[in-house]
């Protein structure tokens, strides 16, 4: 019998985003296993296709789209109000799909906007929620939020955490012991393993322009990505960094390149192709993941750079999956949380110890096989899906 789900998550694909790409990667690799898969999510462009994800007052339309065999439905938005979006056609549409309901509903958080439609219809079940990071900065926010989250949690039939880590930091997980497992994020790894020609052109003609090492940083530019410690930590360094990504901490943070006098040494890169991306990472000593919060909760680019064979140099954020993902002195380094001094000597000793970044990069590429293949991710959740309807 077709297994029937539906994912209701954020954003979705062109959206950027750990959690958008994941979301895509498990959607597309269920509807491989012979699911009927469809999406709810809110629209992050607007009627020009324009990324409109960071800008309060601009609505966006609703729009239902084919991701090959993954029907999508990007529910409009009319406005974003403290990071909350306000879609007054999200009830509805959850109303169109309870007439022909899945067998499961996943829901992937935190999700203020998909919870709120879900405290607002008990027919939503059963309920799988992957609960990717807790609420940390916004303390007013959480608080008000908390009910909300333990109302929803309260119905789940399984919460998934991304890494084993995690579910030790959260006082929101610590209620319910029996009923969080781990299912590790995976990706398509082929691209990332087996580069395109187009991919190692890019990255051919990196290597020709750069005169020293090429440092990568790579994701939505949010507080807790930290990147004012990459820009320290450039200042002790030779070599270009190349940040992939925009967000709204990208004008403090060049201001902050420019004070630092590293400024002509930072390409801001904004958003690039994936022919694009995995040539950065296959001409760079590392990528540089400097993240200091448990709002990032796992850090999915640092498997997209095992896999190309780039080492990583990360944060030791406690209870995260971030330093769990890409290990100390196996796939990469890990240095403390906020320290530009130790992030700048882990680098130097990837380009300057003898046979360390070989080593490094050879490990980065078998536990990305090994450990984040979406192929196992997508049939583990299926065995959850069955085990939560059984209940």
């Amino acid at each position: 019998m077709t297994l029937r789900v539906v994912h209701l998550g954020k954003y979705y694909p062109p959206a950027r985003g750990g959690i958008e790409t994941h979301t895509q990667t498990l959607a597309r690799h269920q509807a491989k296993l012979g699911c009927d898969v469809r999406v709810v999510v809110v629209n992050h462009a607007d009627k020009a296709g324009r990324d409109v994800t960071f800008e309060g007052r601009c609505p966006t339309p609703e729009r239902v789209e084919s991701d090959g065999p993954v029907q999508v439905y990007r529910v409009g938005r009319v406005a974003n109000l403290a990071k909350l979006d306000v879609t007054p056609g999200l009830s509805a549409m959850l109303r169109k799909l309870l007439k022909d309901p899945p067998d499961i509903w996943h829901l992937h958080a935190p999700n203020i906007t998909m919870m709120l439609a879900l405290a607002g219809n008990s027919d939503i079940r059963p309920l799988v929620i992957t609960h990717h990071s807790d609420i940390v900065r916004q303390r007013l926010l959480k608080h008000v939020v908390r009910p909300l989250e333990r109302l929803v949690c309260n119905r789940a039939a399984r919460i998934l955490t991304d890494s084993p880590p995690y579910a030790g930091g959260s006082r929101l997980l610590a209620k319910y012991p029996s009923n969080v497992i781990a299912l590790p994020l995976g990706i398509e790894l082929r691209p990332f393993v087996s580069a395109s020609a187009a991919s190692l052109a890019h990255a051919e003609q990196l290597r020709a322009a750069s005169a020293g090492p090429i440092w990568v940083s790579t994701g939505r530019l949010v507080y807790y990505k930290a990147l004012d410690v990459a820009l320290r930590a450039l200042k002790e360094l030779p070599g270009t960094l190349h940040i992939i990504g925009t967000g709204p901490m990208e004008p403090a943070w060049r201001s902050l390149a420019v004070s630092l006098g590293v400024a002509d040494r930072v390409v801001w890169r904004g958003r690039v192709s994936d022919d694009e991306l995995i040539g950065t990472y296959r001409a760079a000593t590392a990528l540089w993941f400097p993240s200091n919060e448990r709002s990032e909760g796992f850090g999915l680019v640092q498997v997209e750079a095992m896999a190309c064979g780039c080492p990583v140099v990360n944060a030791n954020i406690p209870h995260s999956g971030v330093p769990w993902v890409s290990r100390h002195n196996e796939t990469g380094l890990t240095v403390p949380v906020n320290d530009p001094v130790a992030f700048a000597v882990a680098s130097r000793r990837i380009f300057t110890e003898p046979g360390l970044r070989e080593r490094l990069s050879h490990e980065a590429v078998l536990q990305a096989k090994r450990r984040f293949d979406a192929v196992q991710m997508a049939a583990r959740s299926l065995e959850i899906y069955r085990e939560a309807i059984a209940r």
